[in-house]
């Protein structure tokens, strides 16, 4: 299967998203085919061997839309320098001045005689003296509205001859009738000067007027929810400074070993690693980060980020499609352009919605003709119920919310990969967590010293100057112990020995040091009586005990172990909050999980299992009926983080983790954990809202123009009225899913 993607181009509505999926599901071969309205873009998994591209774009042009395919560049996303989007909204606005111009002049001339107080007109314009003058004018005045709108009416027309009628095709018909009655009535005039009170052509040209606004206005609200993206666009500095020569060169011509300059204020051009200098570093647009972060020699940066007031050079390590603001952007592309599930609801609506519409807009009209009412009373509400039934509102409520959800999702750290794992996130109802680098730092640390018949310095001092010349992940915490404490360290030992399981054996300035476990210091004959009970206090934490000699001396013991992030606590309690049960999951003892899972208060330990294993834990749990989100970092959490029903990773774990998570969280906090849940709940809520108005504003409009008060009230909705609530309607759903991006996570 063959999966790719296409630009569509002359959709308006709802249903003409449905029309290019149903056409598209028909080509022999095709597995699925999603068209997401608000950003054009067609999404289709196919069988080669049956189709090809060129018969998918045939297929979609076939049906009334254009189809361009987008070819997946193994390069960097590059922002436009003018959007196309962004012309076709200046061109929008002008046609929509224009046309709101030459209305007003129609509408003051065919309404200001009928006003209560009418307003001032020529007498050779007077309907009562001179009424072909008047219809003629407001025909003269009417056409430049239909060419301004024009690609309203042959976009409709156009997919109604294709058998797809949409948006537009309601809109086309029903401006299309008033407008050819009133010319009919216009030629009748010198025989009949009664004809003059059936012109309709202020009702034709407003109308076409009022989509205009009510698209405008969707239009540059939908480029609103598209922000996330151009902000990270903007991120990318256009040019980098070679360390070396101090040449200007454009980002994309920078390879991985370039020596980069960073001055104070300038963005990173690129990924890389800080070959020297200090300062401190903005990250908080790609990883959501607040607070600055240091970088020296050896740090990793990004691409995009903010450095602060110190100069750093910098070696590229990544460049285009690799880099991470690259793959953030395409990530938060990708998931604004899937659908969610909840949208199939309005897709199913849409596809028939038109047709429907149609039918009962001539059935409608056929009754009052039957009921005795005139032929000009029939086409007011044959063009109201076209005109105010449209399914904008009904298109835009789900991609509006998830292009809006995700952009605020991303702006705070949060990567989510489709609007089908934003939905899925707000079911969760378990959350299983991987200890080492998830819920702890994922690298070990000293977490006490216990000296005998030395000081601590002293007992630290001799064990960092054996441990530096080894390799160990233990050795390098008291290391780097004794660094915080700024002690300065012995001459490296004159021998060295590594013995497998144990520890190590070294000669230091003339005397045999002995580093290790308790193994070694029983077969070396050390009585470790006197630090016993401490040493079994501190296993019992799930820590490890290492020991020290000097001439067989035994000088105490350095406990490491894995500390707990400092945001694990809270992040576990504000899960537990939203009622959703916590479970450890990890690979070490059982004693070292119980003492994790102690200090931060999850419901339940799972531990000693190895990682082909792990997804079995997570199926359990889903045969419960519960909704797991599985939450880890390391390439051993990748089957779980895919049997899970949303896998997420922690931003700063293993490229496979990543690979095979539907959430990423680039700060690797475990309070975003909660937070994406937080995110996920709200934007379905928005949905929901959306979905509701939507559904809402049709079932009340379409009987309101249909005429269902005229009897008992007298009312009738005149499609120009109709108009002005159809364009509302869009306007208010685009507008509450940029509420969103308001919230707070």
């Amino acid at each position: 299967m063959r999966e790719e993607t296409y630009e569509i181009s002359g959709m308006h509505c709802a249903a003409c998203s449905a029309s290019v999926e149903r056409v598209t599901r028909k080509l022999p071969g095709v597995n699925r085919s999603e068209v997401n309205l608000t950003t054009g873009i067609l999404s289709i998994e196919y069988d080669e061997g049956q189709t090809s591209p060129a018969d998918i774009v045939k297929k979609v042009e076939k049906a009334g839309f254009g189809c361009k395919s987008r070819t997946e560049e193994k390069a960097a996303p590059v922002k436009e320098e003018t959007d196309e989007a962004e012309l076709a909204l200046r061109q929008t606005k002008r046609n929509l001045i224009s046309a709101a111009v030459v209305t007003a002049v129609l509408l003051y001339v065919s309404m200001g005689q009928m006003l209560p107080t009418p307003l001032p007109l020529p007498n050779i314009l007077s309907m009562d003296t001179h009424p072909v003058n008047f219809a003629m004018t407001q025909l003269i005045l009417t056409i430049p509205v239909l060419w301004f709108g024009r690609s309203y009416l042959v976009g409709g027309l156009k997919a109604l001859w294709h058998r797809n009628p949409n948006m537009d095709s309601l809109v086309a018909i029903g401006s299309g009738c008033s407008f050819l009655y009133s010319l009919a009535m216009t030629y009748l005039i010198s025989d009949v000067p009664h004809h003059v009170h059936h012109l309709y052509y202020e009702s034709a040209a407003v109308v076409l007027t009022l989509i205009m606004v009510g698209k405008f206005l969707e239009s540059r609200n939908v480029q609103k929810t598209k922000g996330a993206i151009t902000k990270l666009m903007d991120l990318r500095p256009d040019v980098a400074v070679l360390a070396e020569t101090g040449e200007k060169i454009p980002t994309a011509s920078l390879k991985a070993g370039d020596l980069i300059l960073i001055k104070p204020g300038e963005k990173i051009a690129a990924d890389g690693t800080v070959s020297k200098g200090e300062s401190s570093v903005n990250e908080s647009m790609l990883t959501g980060e607040s607070l600055p972060v240091e970088k020296a020699a050896g740090s990793a940066v990004i691409g995009g980020s903010i450095n602060g007031d110190g100069v750093l050079y910098v070696s590229v390590t990544r460049v285009g499609e690799d880099s991470t603001l690259s793959k953030i952007i395409r990530f938060v592309e990708n998931a604004q352009g899937k659908k969610a599930p909840i949208s199939r609801i309005a897709d199913k609506v849409a596809g028939v919605f038109v047709p429907t519409v149609m039918v009962i807009a001539a059935i409608a009209a056929a009754v009052w003709l039957l009921a005795g009412q005139d032929f000009p009373f029939a086409l007011r509400i044959f063009t109201s119920i076209l005109v105010i039934a449209c399914p904008c509102a009904l298109g835009l409520a789900t991609p509006t919310a998830i292009m809006v959800g995700t952009g605020l999702g991303a702006s705070n750290g949060i990567l989510i990969r489709s609007g089908e794992a934003l939905e899925v996130t707000h079911k969760t109802s378990a959350v299983v967590l991987d200890k080492t680098g998830t819920v702890t730092e994922g690298k070990p640390a000293v977490m006490e010293v216990l000296p005998l018949g030395v000081s601590e310095e002293e007992l630290l001092t001799l064990a960092a100057g054996v441990e530096s010349v080894s390799q160990h992940p233990l050795a390098a915490a008291i290391v780097e112990e004794a660094g915080k404490r700024e002690l300065t360290l012995p001459n490296p030992p004159e021998k060295f020995e590594n013995l497998s399981g144990r520890g190590l054996r070294a000669v230091l300035n003339g005397a045999d040091v002995l580093a290790g476990n308790r193994r070694l210091m029983g077969e070396s004959g050390v009585d470790l009586s006197a630090l016993e009970r401490d040493a079994e206090r501190l296993a019992g934490q799930g820590q490890t005990p290492m020991y020290f000699t000097r001439d067989g001396k035994l000088l105490g013991l350095i406990s490491v172990a894995d500390r707990v992030k400092p945001t694990s606590k809270d992040a576990i309690a504000a899960l537990k909050a939203q009622g959703i049960r916590t479970v450890l999951l990890t690979g070490d003892n059982q004693a070292a999980a119980q003492a994790i899972a102690a200090q931060v208060g999850v419901d339940e330990v799972v531990a000693e299992v190895l990682p082909e294993e792990k997804a079995d834990v997570v199926r359990k749990i889903q045969d419960e009926g519960r909704t797991v989100m599985m939450v880890g970092d390391g390439i051993n959490d990748a089957p779980a983080l895919a049997q899970a029903d949303i896998g997420c990773a922690i931003g700063n774990g293993s490229d496979i983790a990543i690979e095979s998570a539907q959430v990423i969280l680039m700060r690797g906090d475990l309070a975003d954990v909660a937070r994406a849940i937080r995110l996920s709940r709200l934007t379905i809520r928005n949905i929901k809202q959306n979905l509701f108005w939507a559904f809402c504003y049709n079932t009340v409009g379409i009987p309101l123009a249909a005429g269902a008060l005229y009897l008992s009230h007298g009312l009738l909705l005149s499609p120009m009225f109709a108009g002005a609530a159809m364009s509302l309607s869009s306007i208010c759903v685009v507008g509450n899913a940029l509420r969103l991006g308001r919230k707070k996570l």
